[in-house]
C-alpha cells in the first residue's frame, strides 16, 4: 500500500509538472505572437514616418547651396570659404542665385514673384531668409604686458558673458542693433562654441536686386567685424509634390584664431502628418501602439507586484522596463510635436514677408525620429528573449553570462592601455593631425586604427620618431595581444558551455520544437494528419516487431528493462531543472546505478559473444 501510494504521488507530481510545462509553453507562444504583432505595428509606424524623398530633397538643396561655386572661381563654394572676402563672394553669388529663380529656362515667368519665391521651381520659400550674427566685445581677453605696446585690442572666444550687445556701424537699421530672441529655438552647438539665440539680424527681400544691394551695403560698411564669431543663414522650404518641409541652416564660425569654419544642417521633415489615406492608416497604427503600450505596462506592473525584488534580477525584465520607458518618451515627444505644429504652423505660414522660424519644429521632430529609432532597436533586441529557448541561442546567452566577469576584468586592462595611448597621441600629434586634434577625436581615431582606417603618413609627418613607435606598439599590444585575449576568453567559455550541453544540459523547451508541436496538434485536430502514437504504443510495436524477427522473450524483457532504467536515469541526472549545484547521491540511487552498470556489462558480454560467433563463421567461409 505504501509503495502504491508513493508511486501514485509520483505520478500525480509528474502530471502537475507536465501541466505546468504545457501552461508555460502556451503562455510563451501567446506572448511571442502578441509581441510579433506589436513589432510589426511598430515597424509600419516607423517606416511610415520616413520618406525616401527626404534624402533626395536634402541632396538637391545641399548640392545647390554647398557645392555651387562662385562664377570664375571654381574652387570657391560654401564648403571652401576661408576668409571674409570669400564669404561675401558666396553671399552675392551662389547663395543669391540659388534663392531667386526669376524665370523658366526660356525666360518665361511661371508665377507671381511678389507673392512667393521658389527654388528649383518646385520648392516654395516660406517667408524670407534671415541672416544673423553674434559678436564678442573688445577686451574680452588679456594681452600679455610685453605685447601691450604692439596691440590694444583683444577679442576672446564666444561665451554668453563675452557677447557684445551694443549697437555698431550705421546704427540706424535693425541689422546694426542687437535684437533679443522671441523664439523657442534651442541654442546652436557649433564646432567652436555653443551659440544662443538673438544677435544682429537682417531679413532678405523678395526682390533679388534689393537683396543684392543690401549685401553690397553691408559689405562696404563692414557688417562683419573682428568681434564677429558666427553668422547664421536660415530659411525654410516646402515641396507640395512630396509634402515635405526642408529647414536649412548654413553656419560660418569665425574662431579667435582667424579664418572661417563652415557647417550646415538640412532637415527634411513631414510636419503635415495626416493628408493621404496612408497617413490615416499610420494614425491608426499610432493608436494601436498606445494600446499595446498600455497593455504591456499593466503586465509589467502586475509582475513587479507579484515577484517584487526578484523581478529586477532578470536582465530581460530590465530590457522590458527600458523599452517601456522609451515608448513613453516617444509618445510624449510625438504629442508635444503635434501640439506645437497645431499651434505654430498656421501662424508661421501667414507672414510671407517675415522670417518664419521652422527650425524649432524641425529640431524636435528630428529628436522624435531619433527616439523612435532607438525604441525599435531595443524592440528587435527583445526578440532574443524568445529565441533564447533555442539551443544555439541558449548557448550564446550562457557563454556571455559565464564570461562576463572575465570580460569586465579584461575591459579594465584594455581601457587603461587604450586611454594611455589616446593621451599620448593627443599630446604628440594633436596640434598637427586632425584625427588627434581633441582627446575625443584621439579615442575614436584609435578605434579606427583597430579597424584598419588610419593616416600613418600624417602621424609620421607630425613626429618622425614617436609617430612610428606609437603606431607599431599600439598595433602590437592592442591589436595582436589584447584583442586576441578577448577572443580567447569568448572561445574557451563557449567550449565549456558546448561541452555542458553535449552531456545533457538543454533549454526547458526549444522554440522550434514548440512551434512544430503546436502546428502538428492543429493539423491533427483538423484531421489533416494522423495522430502520432504515444510512447507505450511505440514500445509495444517495437516489442512485437522484435518477436516477429525471432528475438528471445528474455532478450526483449531485458531490453525493455534497460530502456526503463535509462529513461529514469536521464530524467534524474540530465534534466534541465537540475542546477549546477552539487547534488549528493543516496544509497538507493547508488544501488540502482550499480544494478544498471551490471546489466550493461551483461549486455556488452552477450553482444561480444555474438560478434565472436559471427566472426568465426565468416572466417570459416
Amino acid at each position: 500500500m505504501a509503495e502504491a501510494s508513493r508511486w501514485h504521488r509520483g505520478g500525480a507530481a509528474k502530471h502537475v509538472l507536465h501541466y505546468r510545462k504545457e501552461v508555460e509553453i502556451r503562455t510563451t507562444l501567446q506572448e511571442l505572437l502578441l509581441y510579433f504583432i506589436f513589432l510589426i505595428n511598430l515597424c509600419i509606424l516607423t517606416f511610415g514616418m520616413v520618406n525616401p524623398h527626404m534624402y533626395y530633397l536634402n541632396k538637391v538643396m545641399s548640392s545647390l547651396f554647398l557645392d555651387t561655386s562662385v562664377p570664375g572661381e571654381e574652387r570657391t563654394n560654401f564648403k571652401s570659404i576661408r576668409s571674409i572676402t570669400d564669404f561675401w563672394k558666396f553671399m552675392e553669388g551662389p547663395f543669391l542665385e540659388g534663392l531667386y529663380w526669376d524665370s523658366w529656362y526660356n525666360n518665361q515667368k511661371l508665377y507671381n514673384l511678389k507673392n512667393t519665391s521658389r527654388i528649383y521651381y518646385e520648392n516654395i520659400l516660406l517667408g524670407v531668409p534671415r541672416v544673423r550674427q553674434l559678436k564678442v566685445r573688445n577686451s574680452t581677453c588679456k594681452v600679455y604686458s610685453s605685447f601691450q605696446s604692439l596691440m590694444d585690442e583683444c577679442y576672446g572666444k564666444y561665451t554668453s558673458a563675452n557677447e557684445d550687445l551694443s549697437d555698431f556701424g550705421l546704427k540706424h537699421d535693425t541689422e546694426w542693433k542687437y535684437s533679443t530672441s522671441n523664439t523657442n529655438s534651442p541654442w546652436h552647438w557649433g564646432f567652436v562654441g555653443v551659440y544662443r539665440n538673438g544677435g544682429y539680424i537682417f531679413t532678405l527681400s523678395k526682390s533679388k536686386s534689393e537683396t543684392k544691394n543690401k549685401f553690397i551695403d553691408l559689405r562696404l560698411n563692414s557688417w562683419i567685424t573682428r568681434g564677429t564669431r558666427v553668422v547664421f543663414i536660415d530659411f525654410s522650404l516646402y515641396n507640395a509634390n512630396v509634402n515635405l518641409f526642408c529647414i536649412i541652416r548654413l553656419v560660418a564660425e569665425f574662431p579667435a584664431t582667424g579664418g572661417i569654419i563652415t557647417s550646415w544642417q538640412f532637415y527634411s521633415v513631414k510636419l503635415l502628418r495626416y493628408v493621404s489615406y496612408y497617413d490615416y492608416f499610420i494614425a491608426s497604427c499610432e493608436i494601436t501602439f498606445c494600446i499595446f503600450l498600455f497593455v504591456f505596462t499593466t503586465q509589467e506592473a502586475k509582475k513587479i507586484r507579484e515577484f517584487k525584488s526578484a523581478y529586477f534580477k532578470s536582465i530581460w525584465n530590465w530590457l522590458e522596463l527600458l523599452l517601456l520607458l522609451l515608448c513613453l518618451v516617444a509618445v510624449s515627444f510625438n504629442t508635444y510635436c503635434n501640439i506645437q505644429i497645431f499651434l505654430l504652423l498656421g501662424h508661421l505660414l501667414k507672414s510671407t514677408e517675415k522670417y518664419s522660424d521652422f527650425y524649432f519644429l524641425a529640431y524636435w521632430h528630428i529628436y522624435y525620429n531619433n527616439i523612435i529609432a532607438i525604441t525599435i532597436f531595443f524592440a528587435w533586441i527583445k526578440i532574443f528573449k524568445f529565441i533564447s529557448f533555442n539551443k544555439t541561442m541558449s548557448q550564446l546567452s550562457s557563454t556571455l553570462s559565464r564570461c562576463i566577469k572575465d570580460i569586465v576584468g579584461f575591459a579594465i586592462m584594455f581601457f587603461i592601455i587604450f586611454f594611455a595611448y589616446a593621451q599620448l597621441g593627443f599630446l604628440v600629434f594633436g596640434s598637427q593631425v586632425d584625427d588627434f586634434s581633441t582627446f575625443q577625436n584621439s579615442i575614436f581615431a584609435q578605434f579606427r586604427i583597430v579597424l584598419g582606417d588610419f593616416n600613418f603618413a600624417g602621424i609620421q609627418q607630425a613626429n618622425r620618431i614617436l609617430g612610428p613607435i606609437y603606431f607599431i606598439t599600439f598595433i602590437f599590444f592592442v591589436f595582436f595581444v589584447l584583442l586576441n585575449m578577448f577572443l580567447a576568453i569568448i572561445n574557451d567559455t563557449y567550449s565549456e558551455v558546448k561541452a555542458d550541453y553535449s552531456i545533457g544540459r538543454r533549454p526547458d523547451f526549444e522554440l522550434g520544437e514548440m512551434i512544430k508541436k503546436s502546428y502538428t496538434n492543429a493539423l491533427e485536430k483538423l484531421k489533416l494528419k494522423k495522430a502520432e502514437k504515444d510512447e507505450d504504443e511505440k514500445t509495444k510495436d517495437l516489442a512485437e516487431q522484435a518477436r516477429r524477427e525471432g528475438f528471445d522473450e528474455n532478450e526483449i524483457q531485458r531490453a525493455e528493462k534497460m530502456k526503463t532504467w535509462k529513461e529514469r536515469l536521464e530524467k534524474k541526472y540530465y534534466s534541465t531543472e537540475i542546477q549546477d549545484d552539487y547534488q549528493p547521491v543516496t544509497q538507493q540511487e547508488f544501488g540502482e546505478l550499480f544494478l544498471y552498470a551490471v546489466e550493461l556489462e551483461k549486455e556488452l558480454h552477450y553482444i561480444n559473444s555474438k560478434l565472436n560467433r559471427v566472426m568465426r563463421k565468416l572466417s570459416a567461409l
